[in-house]
């Protein structure tokens, strides 16, 4: 197929969210990413967060972090290319150890991430002798080596209440482990890491969001605080993986 005629195919998918004079910006780009990408036997893996033209444009493969790793390994493609944070690229070389593996900004990290070393582990470790510790899949690889047990915010709980003990450290999220800790009889130490994105709401958000749209179904992922959460109709991960 044309490349030109593709992206102008590919409109159809974000019109609604992006202006003609902008598709036309990125229309070229999207084209020459297209013929790289076949070119280079790669495949490009975008986290739900990725902007339209990303998501609908160029990516094949669209998702959480870890459903994106676990899906590049289906594939056959030489290259993957991780259109996301840090550790989302890590993830995906740690499941793909054969393939090639880039980010395309290495700037783009995680506050999450980043709140929290190996080095902090092991003081933990220290601190709290003989109990478990629990790591949420949004950390470096680093720290998931000096962790017992991975989880993700969709397992977390199944997790925590898994390993038959009264007692757990849950790194690094301090909302998610908050979260957890209200839904279990286990208890939970929690690390003051956060999302620089899910911090930023509160509960008077979510209160002005109800009283200007009466009936309005509110979702809150459990980075959210646990304020949040509680004004919340439904919190879940932002991909089911029970």
């Amino acid at each position: 197929m044309n490349a030109s005629l593709q992206a102008a195919q590919l409109y159809d998918r974000v019109k609604s969210v992006i202006l003609p004079a902008e598709w036309s910006e990125f229309a070229p780009d999207v084209d020459a990413i297209l013929a790289l990408k076949r070119e280079k036997n790669a495949v490009i893996l975008a986290h739900n967060y990725q902007t339209p033209e990303i998501f609908h444009g160029v990516a094949d493969i669209v998702g959480d972090s870890l459903a994106l790793a676990r899906e590049a390994m289906k594939t056959d493609a030489e290259v993957i290319v991780l259109a996301g944070v840090h550790f989302m690229a890590e993830t995906a070389k740690l499941l793909n150890p054969s393939r090639t593996v880039l980010i395309p900004d290495l700037r783009a990290g995680c506050s999450l991430a980043e709140s929290i070393t190996a080095e902090d582990v092991r003081l933990l470790r220290q601190r709290w002798p003989g109990v478990p510790i629990v790591t949420y899949v949004n950390t470096s690889a680093a720290v998931k080596a000096e962790s017992d047990i991975c989880c993700t915010s969709g397992n977390a709980k199944k997790i925590v209440e898994s390993l038959g003990v009264p007692k757990v450290i849950m790194l690094p999220d301090e909302y998610l482990a908050q979260n957890i800790a209200r839904e279990t009889d286990v208890e939970v130490i929690t690390w003051a890491g956060h999302c620089e994105v899910h911090e930023r709401f509160s509960a008077s958000d979510v209160r002005q969001v109800r009283a200007g749209h009466p009936g309005v179904v509110v979702l809150a992922h459990p980075e959210c605080p646990p304020e949040v959460v509680g004004e919340a109709d439904f919190s879940a991960t932002t991909f089911f993986d029970f």
